[in-house]
């Protein structure tokens, strides 16, 4: 089946036919080329997608991603993004092995059909040429025939007159002679010309014709098969990157199943474990006592000494734990160096963590001296090498760099023995705070002079002096005690920073201002002080240096 011998007629119609077929390879051109574009801008928009859910460095966020929970998420973003990646390499062997491909195949189609279809038209230009020339010859031949029979008839007309001279019966006897040797003449032409345009015609549409036609049909097949052939590449790119995306969907599922409520629950514990002891019971106060009293000296003086407002109450200390006033939970413009803001078991783990990275970075400048070491003996060793002194000054920085570390180290880790000597024995029932309570409440019923301390933050804390000293902050709900004296001085500070003192509780204090101390820091690092006998309030102990009066009860000195 050729299209030669089939088509030998369909010249135009080939020629139509063709160039559709090149349309069509084209827009199968266009369709991969959007798929591409497509496939790449989708990646994009997973690699944006993925690295704005990404955890932000230095930031709560980054706090936040050690729950198993958020790892997995963390997880998925990343396998997202070798998803994307997958998706790119779509894209990239698309317009490699396909669009750029078919479009150098579809330009040398291209002129090879301009080629084929230019020498069918000069085949046809020649085979047009060769009927001219023949239908010419034709005509020729038949008017000189006709020509010479209209002078074979003149001559018989003349010859049969007699009136006509011998001399004119010559002369149109002549006449025709020549006009039939003239018809004689176009007649062998014509049958030249004919003999002729009957080969070229075989050979046009028998030879010239079907080789051309044979060569489009080839080139037709040609492109057909590479099409087939590109639909199939088509495929083969998308299956190749199926089981990467299968790895990556994998991994999302190990990822899912990785998360442990248990796990992320106990990091909760850990991360929010304040440290200190819940509170004991709230012993009963039994007002009625007042009613009970004689007129005696004796009785009044019991009586003095039980309803004294002076006295603070056992139950005013008692309710710290419920005041919103919380002080560790106000944030302030900057975090202290000992992390004297957080609570104890959180300021511990800081000052740990702080004290492990500061000993990571101390290892690393002794691996590096190391190293510098042995590259000055090979130098003094082999002179030629290099000059032992290039190396003497970044020896001298390293050891500077981990005296500092060493300095710095020293110094948390005095913050650390002093947090983890104020924590409560976790086991010992002996050191808990409510046992405190009840012992120090059982004090205050025995003896109206004494009284439990309370921490303004919530927590209740152990003095390290043998007696409790009586220290009660000021509430909003103490209407009845507005004409409690102010607790007395232990000392003073002076600011070292200043501090703004928005939240309830707290006060404002300016750079080098000197103010009265009238509560220390109880571990929780926040020192009371106040101003001219008149305001009163919290600061942090690391904006002060505090000096406070020797004489008083287990006095310290907080720099």
């Amino acid at each position: 089946m050729s299209w030669g011998t089939e088509l030998w007629d369909q010249f135009d119609n080939l020629e139509k036919h063709t160039q559709w077929g090149i349309e069509v390879l084209e827009k199968y051109i266009k369709f991969v080329k959007e798929r591409t574009e497509i496939e790449i801008n989708y990646a994009k928009q997973l690699r944006n997608l993925s690295k704005k859910y990404q955890t932000k460095k230095n930031s709560k966020e980054e706090e936040e991603s050690k729950y198993t929970s958020c790892k997995a998420f963390q997880a998925t973003l990343n396998e997202m993004n070798d998803y994307a990646g997958q998706h790119e390499v779509i894209s990239e062997n698309m317009a490699s092995q396909i669009t750029a491909e078919l479009t150098r195949f579809v330009q040398e189609v291209k002129q090879e059909r301009k080629q084929h279809f230019h020498e069918g038209r000069k085949a046809q230009q020649h085979i047009e040429t060769c009927w001219k020339q023949l239908e010419a010859s034709k005509r020729r031949f038949e008017r000189d025939c006709k020509e010479a029979e209209r002078a074979q008839q003149y001559f018989e007309k003349m010859d049969a007159d007699i009136n006509v001279t011998k001399a004119d019966v010559e002369k149109a006897r002549q006449q025709a002679q020549i006009r039939h040797q003239m018809a004689d003449d176009s007649k062998g032409d014509y049958s030249s010309v004919l003999q002729k345009f009957n080969r070229e015609q075989h050979e046009h549409y028998f030879t010239h014709i079907p080789g051309i036609f044979q060569k489009l049909q080839d080139m037709e097949e040609k492109k057909i098969g590479r099409m087939g052939e590109s639909l199939k590449t088509y495929a083969d790119i998308d299956r190749q990157v199926v089981p990467i995306i299968g790895k990556c969907l994998d991994g999302i599922t190990k990822s899912a199943e990785s998360i442990s409520e248990k796990q992320d629950s106990q990091m909760v514990i850990e991360s929010f474990k304040s440290g200190f002891e819940p509170p004991g019971d709230i012993d009963f106060e039994d007002f009625t006592q007042s009613m009970k009293r004689t007129v005696s000296d004796t009785s009044l003086t019991k009586a003095d000494c039980k309803s004294d407002p002076k006295v603070p109450s056992k139950s005013r200390n008692k309710l710290w734990p419920f005041i919103k006033k919380n002080k560790l939970s106000l944030k302030l413009g900057s975090t202290p160096e000992d992390f004297s803001n957080l609570p104890p078991e959180q300021r511990r783990k800081k000052l740990q963590q702080k004290v492990d990275e500061l000993n990571k970075d101390i290892q690393k400048e002794i691996d590096q001296r190391d190293a510098l070491t042995k590259m000055r003996d090979v130098y003094m060793k082999n002179p030629q090498m290099g000059d032992p002194a290039s190396v003497g000054q970044k020896l001298v920085e390293i050891g500077n760099n981990i005296e500092k570390l060493r300095v710095e180290v020293h110094k948390f880790e005095g913050w650390l023995a002093e947090v983890e000597g104020r924590l409560p024995a976790r086991n010992d029932s002996s050191r808990r705070q409510s046992g405190l309570y009840d012992t120090q409440n059982t004090q205050t019923v025995n003896n109206c002079a004494q009284d439990r301390e309370s921490s303004p933050d919530g927590s209740y804390t152990e003095d390290n002096s043998q007696e409790p000293e009586v220290k009660v902050t000021p509430t909003e709900f103490d209407d009845d005690f507005d004409d409690e004296e102010p607790l007395p001085t232990i000392g003073t500070c002076k600011a070292i920073y200043p501090f703004d003192g928005e939240n309830e509780g707290t006060i404002s204090v300016t750079e080098g201002e000197i103010l009265s101390v009238i509560e220390e820091d109880k571990g929780d690092g926040w020192t009371r002080i106040r101003r001219k006998e008149e305001e009163e309030g919290y600061v942090p102990t690391s904006y002060i240096e505090v000096y406070l009066d020797r004489n008083t009860k287990g006095a310290m000195t907080y720099i």
